[in-house]
């Protein structure tokens, strides 16, 4: 299992750091345990397990606590028991009338005690996202990060004596976040360490990170690098999402971007603004897309504003600038279109498009509302030859913009055709800017 897999990863990486030689069972013993199960409150859950279930009286009274009585039947049943879900971390279930009884097989797998110990630390380094699913990073400086945070999830648990235990998964996305921020100081990792609780069905809990939120914090970490996930959720019925790439350098020109067309401007995007970006797809729709790049973190309401008919969902809508937070998502929308677009000199005929359909608008004298009826007409295209067309209009009673229209014409023509709304919606967004200056 890959919760094994990462465990012992870990565990190399630990015993070359600490300068140790430890087991998978040592490490369990000596650092794990106490860590994580030797207290009233438990780090993590593991369904089913000995941790799970309450033991016999006599076996807390002989061993001393409830959950070193728990921990000798984990021995106990690695020792003695076949592998399965409650002892070994992500395996299948210990018969075919389980629930995950589908990964049960009577083929021969060699696994051996250490590796249903490292599952358990595997486990523990996964990183929670929104929708339930669990992500195994297989980078040694992620790893070494989220171990680390482990100690200061118990003393947050100590510290805060309502929140609700056993959310190791969620704690190492928040500790993940707190990692990537300026602030984050290594000699007191825990310092300026702020969490917001949320309250879920009366108890007050950790809240799950936004999945876009981790793939932010990676990219600024690795932004010139590919980077495999591995995506699950452990619970009645395992389910598993497989292995994920995530195109990091694509996901970093969001912020490339940001600093070279915003570089002058005063309202420039702050990196929580862009990090906090919230997406069109979840977690588990962006993972069918195949890859984790650019088109996974679509924004979530860019559709609205998209010429009807054009994409799935899309509205039509005219955007508004009404206050703060809409300008600061017309930057956000603005940048994903030029970085899907790839290519920074459409932004300025996008804007050159926009400038010369309001200079047609103005252009009659008769108060009429037909030039706005074509603008508008060119501006809700959802195909090609409609747009040139109603360009042609516009160029037959303006034809000072001639240069404009036969360059705008000229790239259209070259755009793969998934791109062209999204040209025109830029487009869009560009008059809008414009028109609000002007009112």
């Amino acid at each position: 299992m890959y919760t094994s897999y990462i465990g012992k990863k870990f565990l190399k990486l630990y015993n070359e750091r600490e300068g140790t030689n430890l087991s998978a069972k040592e490490f369990f013993d000596e650092i794990f345990f106490n860590l994580f199960f030797n207290d009233e409150k438990h780090l993590m859950h593991v369904g089913n397990s000995p941790f799970f279930q309450k033991p016999r009286e006599e076996d807390v009274k002989k061993h001393g606590s409830k959950s070193l009585a728990q921990y000798n039947n984990l021995k106990l049943a690695i020792e003695n028991d076949v592998p399965n879900m409650s002892i070994f971390v992500g395996s299948q279930a210990k018969d075919v009338g389980g629930t995950t009884s589908g990964q049960v097989t009577e083929m021969a797998v060699n696994t051996n005690q250490d590796d249903m110990y490292a599952s358990w630390f595997g486990e523990a380094l996964g990183i929670g996202v929104s929708g339930g699913y669990v992500m195994l990073i297989d980078e040694a400086e992620v790893m070494w990060t989220l171990f680390q945070g482990w100690k200061y999830y118990r003393k947050y648990l100590t510290q805060t004596p309502n929140v609700k235990d056993k959310q190791i998964e969620t704690w190492n996305g928040q500790w993940l976040w707190h990692w990537a921020r300026p602030y984050y100081n290594p000699d007191y990792p825990d310092d300026n360490l702020h969490i917001e609780t949320s309250e879920v069905q009366g108890n007050i809990a950790i809240p799950t990170q936004q999945w876009s939120r981790v793939i932010f914090i990676l990219a600024k970490k690795y932004p010139n690098k590919k980077v495999i996930a591995y995506s699950y959720n452990l619970s009645q019925t395992n389910t598993t999402l497989g292995f994920i790439n995530l195109y990091l350098p694509e996901v970093h020109k969001i912020f490339d971007l940001r600093d070279k067309l915003f570089i002058d401007n005063e309202s420039i995007l702050g990196e929580e603004e862009i990090e906090t970006l919230s997406t069109f797809y979840n977690f588990k729709e962006a993972c069918k897309l195949g890859t984790i790049g650019l088109k996974a973190i679509e924004p979530a309401k860019l559709r609205e504003y998209m010429p009807k008919g054009s994409f799935l969902y899309a509205q039509g809508k005219e955007y508004i600038f009404s206050n703060e937070e809409s300008f600061i998502n017309y930057q956000l929308f603005k940048i994903w279109i030029i970085a899907m677009l790839n290519k920074t000199e459409l932004l300025n005929l996008a804007s050159n498009v926009a400038g010369a359909l309001l200079d047609f608008e103005k252009s009659d004298k008769r108060g009429r509302t037909a030039y706005s009826s074509i603008s508008r007409e060119v501006r809700e295209s959802g195909n090609l030859k409609n747009f040139i067309d109603k360009l042609t209009e516009v160029l037959d009673h303006l034809p000072k913009n001639a240069d404009v229209f036969k360059e705008v014409v000229e790239q259209v023509l070259k755009m793969p055709s998934d791109n062209f709304p999204l040209f025109v919606t830029l487009i869009r967004f560009e008059y809008a800017f414009k028109k609000s200056k002007n009112n």
